[in-house]
């Protein structure tokens, strides 16, 4: 998809709301997944949690994190956040920056747009990410993943809606960047416009549902630097 074709939801675009994982960087790149996956899993078995085989197999922390909310057992949610969010502050340190992410950071301030960061990973990580990066005054606000709370991340509406509630936007003056179909659907439940990030084989088809598709962050630096408020 050309650049071209992002020109009217660009043009409208006052606040970009930017996901983590994938538009910025790529978090696991030096601290792979499924490592973080096998700790988080030894925590809960050491807690005498029973896995289903699903979660014996899973490489996505997140979705470990998600598995303690159908256990109604706050602590051990909380302790397996807790060991998330520390080995994601530490992921962050060798994360590999995506290409023109930091172009489309700049450039969106540069054209007097808001820009934000909606994540399911954590705050701190992103946090520390930014600062490591000099991106961090260029961004406000940074919603993370609710603590212990796993219902609440991503599809769930929340996090985008309390991105647009902070900047006082109104939601079609919003776009949010992001690259799984949780993303989209976030975007849409919370009637903000989704820019869907295709940057590997088979997720055009995955992001079907995205107001626009990009395989690039290219394509929206060019498309912020046309649609210049």
């Amino acid at each position: 998809m050309t650049s071209r074709s992002l020109a009217p939801i660009v043009e409208r675009t006052r606040y970009l709301l930017l996901d983590f994982d994938g538009p910025i960087c790529s978090v696991f790149s030096g601290y792979p997944a499924p490592t973080i996956a096998g700790e988080l899993r030894k925590l809960l078995v050491d807690q005498g949690v029973t896995l289903p085989e699903e979660i014996r197999a899973e490489s996505d922390p997140l979705a470990v994190l998600r598995f303690t909310a159908t256990l109604d057992r706050p602590l051990i949610a909380r302790r397996v956040d807790d060991a998330l969010r520390a080995a994601e502050v530490t992921a962050v340190r060798t994360a590999t920056a995506t290409p023109y992410a930091r172009e489309v950071i700049v450039g969106a301030h540069q054209t007097g747009r808001k820009v934000a960061i909606v994540s399911n990973n954590s705050a701190e990580s992103v946090t520390a990410y930014l600062t490591a990066h000099r991106l961090a005054r260029y961004v406000h606000p940074v919603i993370g993943r609710a603590y212990a709370d796993p219902a609440q991340m991503k599809p769930h509406p929340a996090p985008v809606l309390a991105a647009v509630a902070e900047l006082h936007a109104a939601p079609e003056t919003c776009v949010l960047v992001g690259d799984t179909p949780s993303d989209i659907d976030a975007a849409h439940a919370a009637r903000v416009p989704a820019i869907g990030y295709a940057n590997k084989p088979g997720k055009q088809t995955r992001l079907a549902e995205a107001d626009a598709i990009i395989t690039s962050m290219e394509e929206l630096v060019t498309a912020l630097a046309v649609e210049e408020l």
